[in-house]
């Protein structure tokens, strides 16, 4: 969601999330007067279109506030954090985190690269961080999924399915007919989809499904 500004410009809002009230108050300081962005109060119940949510790590509590936002639907997260380990970072992914900004290395260009991009449905990740995810992924892949003989895809098989009758052309009543489905599950399938994967629509969750040569 974008708020229509003054000067006419699209301006992004933006929830500010955080531990302590010092936090967030550093992070509204930095933000405040960017033009780009409309930062909502504390109170306010409109929808935003990004989440920025500050940690100190990433264990459970922090976890439970990230999957709140994913449930939510819509809103990209955005994750500020001063420790980063191998297990929180995965914790993130999973959690549907768009962006990830080392508390260090949180400055108000870098702050608004990431919000941005998460806005657009994009990812930004440290470059560092992004190769630690995958050595997890690959790590995953190896020791757990493959001796078992399946593939870390994000796409259940019947995910993949509906997506595939998607892709030609069937609408739900031909693709709950197909496969054997009520249209209620298709649409519930494509709803989780679309969650999960921070994507905006079917058409978006097609496209996602062949840029990854799911289908």
């Amino acid at each position: 969601m974008r708020y229509q500004g003054e000067s006419g410009a699209e301006r992004i809002r933006v929830r500010l999330m955080a531990q302590d009230p010092i936090s967030r108050a550093g992070l509204a300081g930095q933000l405040r007067n960017c033009p780009q962005l409309e930062l909502l109060g504390e109170e306010e119940n409109d929808g935003p279109a990004v989440a920025v949510v500050s940690v100190d790590r990433i264990g459970e509590t922090e976890m439970q506030t990230l999957r709140r936002f994913q449930r939510g639907g819509g809103c990209g997260t955005v994750l500020v954090a001063t420790d980063i380990d191998d297990a929180g970072l995965v914790a993130a992914a999973e959690c549907g985190v768009l962006g990830v900004v080392r508390r260090a290395e949180a400055s108000t260009d870098r702050l608004v690269q990431v919000i941005t991009a998460a806005a657009s449905g994009e990812g930004s990740v440290p470059a560092d961080l992004l190769g630690r995810l995958l050595d997890q992924v690959g790590r995953l892949q190896r020791q757990v999924l493959d001796p078992r003989g399946l593939a870390f895809t994000g796409l259940a098989p019947r995910e993949v399915d509906v997506l595939r009758l998607i892709a030609e052309g069937s609408d739900t009543a031909e693709i709950a007919r197909t496969l054997a489905f009520s249209e209620r599950t298709v649409k519930n399938i494509l709803h989780d989809v679309t969650t999960r994967l921070q994507l905006r629509n079917r058409s978006h969750a097609v496209a996602y499904a062949m840029r990854q040569g799911f289908i």
